[in-house]
């Protein structure tokens, strides 16, 4: 799990102002401070989506990541797996 992301320019929900755009590619994410909100996964590979993300938590940009991964039952659904240096 390498790739690192802004929160705040991928994750939809936590910004009243952001929307997703219609007919976007996203994955929900479930569990820690991104619980119910959207991943903007549009242009990963397949490789990409399997290995998951790190996401920068607003407000915490020098501390852990976010670490998110797919549920092997639904690979649409990504589920927390706790705060790591990715």
């Amino acid at each position: 799990m390498n790739r690192q992301y802004d929160g705040w320019r991928t994750v939809y929900g936590s910004a009243p102002r952001r929307r997703p755009t219609p007919g976007g590619t996203y994955l929900e994410l479930h569990g820690g401070p991104f619980d119910g909100q959207l991943l903007d996964v549009a242009g990963w590979t397949p490789d990409e989506l399997a290995e998951g993300a790190c996401l920068v938590v607003p407000g915490d940009r020098t501390g852990p990541r976010a670490a998110y991964e797919a549920d092997p039952g639904d690979p649409t659904r990504w589920h927390y797996r706790g705060h790591r240096h990715c």
